[in-house]
């Protein structure tokens, strides 16, 4: 049965924002054209923008569900306006062959408020168990969180050279981590300097030899790794990387790999992003437990930002500081082309993901508020601007800033 919705309001469209009406059937926008009175329509009020697309969350699911799950996590996205999220494979039992593929798309099925796809893992000797169904490929060259760093030719590999899916590789070499690696660590001075730019720097001259196509190197933390090459690869930028850096007292909230860097280093970044350089914005959001970040010296790395990635983008927007053009270029637009998703164009084909935003609602981040399981964020007392309605294909899952209890997130397949 087909499901159609009128909705009319003020849509960012070819880079302005007109008084439009679109029309949506089965979750996709049919027909687009001036607003005019006496259609019926669901009228949709500030400014709407094309839903977001995160395509790097670690939702922890299965396996680690104490720090988060499917249900919290893509709770927390469709709040700050991100209506499709693609989950990272280094669950506690990494995803690297067909059955646990299968065995975790099963366990997410009905319980996601956003649209989601999910990743496998490739280690270089796995590509003949790799499910069909992935959305993308990740590739960890250096060791993390329920990883370690893949043994791979990278320059010769016939199955990433064919592979026509996004890859998405995280850029730091094991064997130059092995080799800088501090005996203790008490400082994100020191975690930065065990975990050096260098191993970026390396990682990107290897990828930016491979032959595949469709490439992106994840969460640079340091510009100048990547602005001098020719890249074949697409750019991927965290928030923490352009906001936070290694002088602020965070402690263990601010552990992560890539980990940020000095402040110099931090202003690089950020004007990079500001000035259209950076292809894509995406969150890297990855929680733990108040046990897991005890001390920077034990403490396992990652930061929460699934929720808080858009809206404080949404302030430098307001602030006037970043222009809206590169946010939704960066966050809705091209995530979703290299994920091979329509998605991120308010345009006749594509989804109807929608989110409405009163640019005058600026406020303090409070991490109380927020709605991860474990919701400590290095953010917190920073300016942003959350969503007041979101919608994802059509349907309503945000409404003047309260949740609209339907699960209506779908599995994106990708064959």
């Amino acid at each position: 049965m087909t499901e159609t919705a009128v909705f009319s309001g003020k849509f960012y469209m070819d880079g302005n924002f007109e008084d439009l009406t679109i029309e949506v059937e089965d979750g996709i926008i049919t027909n687009i054209y001036k607003f005019r009175k006496g259609i019926p329509s669901k009228r949709v009020e500030h400014a709407i923008l094309p839903g977001f697309t995160d395509i790097h969350v670690h939702f922890r699911d299965p396996g680690e569900t104490e720090k988060e799950d499917f249900v919290s996590g893509s709770m927390s996205s469709v709040f700050g306006g991100t209506t499709t999220v693609f989950d990272m494979p280094n669950n506690a039992i990494p995803i690297t062959d067909y059955n646990r593929f299968d065995s975790k798309k099963a366990s997410i099925k009905g319980r996601s408020y956003a649209d989601y796809g999910l990743y496998s893992m490739y280690t270089g000797k796995n590509a003949n168990i790799i499910s069909e169904e992935s959305a993308a490929l990740k590739i960890y060259m250096g060791g993390s969180t329920n990883s370690k760093g893949a043994e791979i030719n990278y320059e010769n590999d016939s199955f990433l050279e064919n592979f026509k899916k996004m890859i998405v590789f995280h850029g730091e070499m094991q064997e130059c981590l092995n080799m800088g690696a501090l005996p203790e660590i008490h400082t994100l001075q020191e975690h930065s300097l065990s975990r050096g730019i260098e191993c970026e720097r390396e990682s990107a001259q290897i990828i930016g030899k491979m032959k595949s196509g469709n490439m992106v190197m994840a969460h640079v933390s340091d510009w100048d790794n990547v602005h001098n090459l020719e890249n074949r690869f697409a750019t991927e930028m965290t928030p923490h990387h352009m906001l936070l850096h290694t002088e602020m007292n965070l402690g263990a909230w601010g552990k992560v790999n890539p980990p940020i860097r000095d402040r110099s280093i931090m202003e690089l970044n950020r004007q990079a992003f500001l000035d259209g350089k950076v292809d894509i914005l995406s969150s890297d959001h990855a929680p733990h437990t108040e046990y897991d970040k005890e001390s920077i010296e034990y403490g396992k790395a990652g930061i929460i930002g699934v929720e808080t990635r858009i809206p404080l983008m949404l302030a430098l927007v307001y602030k006037k500081i970043l222009s809206l053009e590169t946010l939704v270029r960066t966050g809705a637009v091209n995530p979703a082309e290299r994920a091979g998703i329509k998605k991120g164009i308010i345009q006749k084909g594509y989804a109807a993901d929608f989110c409405a935003v009163k640019f005058s609602d600026m406020k303090r981040i409070n991490q109380e508020r927020l709605h991860s399981k474990n919701p400590f964020s290095p953010f917190h007392g920073f300016d942003a601007i959350f969503p007041q309605d979101v919608f994802v294909g059509g349907e309503q899952v945000i409404s003047q800033g309260d949740l609209v209890e339907a699960r209506t997130g779908k599995y994106l397949a990708f064959k």
